[in-house]
């Protein structure tokens, strides 16, 4: 079912519209070298074949698979030939382009550069993890998309009548059309492939109506499309991270089960959870971080598939969880302000004070003991000079921050002076033990 014209091609419409680049190409016209990027069974593969139609140029096709830098530099040499024989110019297709070791990319660069070849390379991974710098700087990036509901239900359709496919041997009723576009998830490849199996199953018993349990017979589960080192990963973790933030328990389970179904090391996740815990939610929950490790143990100690538990736990206890990020903020300030060079000498009276000699230097002499005060807190310096009256940590009204708001601007009025235990006192050179 291979569309043998550019009129049966489905799918991609913002990328062959008039004008655009791949319609150029098709038809012959002027163009650039392209990289075709997007999800299996969206036609990228298919486009490419469309090409080798094209009466103006030649192709040629290699695959990355089975393809390595000879075979690259010979098509090169018959490229070179050919054009200036014929002049003529080829059209290489390379397919599954991020296989290729940094040097079979890079044997691309010149032949591209001159317009030697007119490059069309198909990856479905992320480009900018995959392909190397400066091949990519030469290419047009054109992404290809998951196919619509609709351009879905026109293939097998149209899979279903042709005499390609089919041949009308058997019809699809609308549930188990239904069935199949949702089982493919926007991959053509695989709703026909799952249409085929459904059809020879219905056939293979004299019958002739492709229904809901034939394909649910045929096709067990559908195939989770998720690269635990590729653009998927990346995007579903992406997502997962974010629906958290944004209190979404729903949508982060979602793609918490998208992770565990494709396979992805649960040790991973924890570890997400275990860094969002503080990065998301801080004090304004402080047992969501107790949570997060409290799953990450569990994974630890239990193992799949019951840790799936714990990790789901985890997971809707920060995602419904009041959010601040007033921990993120002020660690980050504070570490700027020291890279800054904004540091300081440590007071005196805060120094290592335990060693002979120590006290004639001063370290330790003026220490004020906060135990021994009935608030356990007094007015002292503790910052470097140069930072005294600097406010990292400032909580939110989120959650047990607005508390714990509340409290530290009590605790600030005391240290730094003008509030309850802000003067008065006994002084000493340490604590109980001498040092603390």
């Amino acid at each position: 079912m291979r569309p043998r014209t550019l009129a049966e091609f489905v799918g991609q419409t913002h990328l062959l519209g008039p004008g655009a680049p791949l319609r150029r190409l098709a038809e012959g016209g002027e163009a650039v070298s392209v990289l075709l990027h997007g999800p299996p069974g969206t036609g990228k593969t298919t486009f490419a074949r469309l090409l080798a139609g094209a009466a103006t140029r030649h192709f040629v096709a290699l695959s990355a698979l089975s393809s390595g830098v000879k075979e690259l530099r010979d098509a090169m040499t018959e490229a070179r030939r050919r054009q200036g024989r014929q002049g003529r110019q080829t059209v290489l297709f390379v397919d599954e382009v991020h296989r290729f070791s940094r040097t079979q990319q890079d044997a691309l660069l010149g032949a591209v550069e001159d317009r030697l070849v007119l490059l069309v390379a198909a990856t479905t991974e992320n480009p900018s993890f995959s392909v190397v710098s400066p091949l990519l700087s030469r290419l047009l990036v054109l992404r290809f998309r998951h196919l619509t509901e609709d351009e879905l239900r026109a293939l097998l359709r149209r899979a279903v009548r042709d005499e390609r496919g089919l041949d009308g041997a058997v019809t699809l009723s609308p549930e188990a059309e239904d069935a199949l576009v949702r089982l493919a998830a926007g991959d053509a490849r695989s709703a026909l492939t799952a249409l085929e199996a459904s059809a020879d199953g219905v056939t293979g018993t004299g019958g002739t109506v492709v229904d809901v349990p034939a394909v649910e017979r045929a096709v067990a589960e559908t195939t989770v499309r998720y690269d635990r080192q590729g653009d998927q990963h990346h995007d579903v973790v992406s997502a997962f991270i974010k629906s958290i933030r944004g209190s979404d328990p729903d949508a982060a389970l979602h793609y918490l089960a998208r992770m565990l179904v494709a396979g992805e090391d649960p040790r991973f996740v924890a570890r997400r959870l275990v860094v969002h815990a503080s990065e998301d939610v801080g004090l304004a929950d402080p047992t969501a971080l107790q949570a997060a490790v409290a799953a990450a143990q569990t994974v630890q100690l239990v193992g799949m598939p019951e840790a799936r538990l714990a990790l789901a736990q985890a997971t809707v206890h920060l995602a419904t969880a009041p959010k601040s990020i007033a921990v993120l903020t002020a660690i980050d300030e504070a570490m700027s302000d020291v890279r800054a060079g904004a540091v300081g000498e440590v007071p005196a009276h805060l120094r290592y004070s335990r060693y002979a000699g120590a006290k004639e230097q001063g370290n330790g002499v003026g220490y004020r003991y906060p135990h021994r005060r009935p608030e356990g807190v007094l007015e002292q310096q503790y910052p470097p000079d140069e930072l005294v009256g600097k406010d990292y940590y400032r909580p939110t009204e989120h959650g047990g921050e607005r508390t714990l708001r509340e409290r530290l601007t009590r605790l600030r009025r005391a240290v730094r002076g003008g509030g309850p235990g802000g003067s008065g006192g006994s002084g000493g050179s340490g604590g109980p033990d001498g040092e603390r």
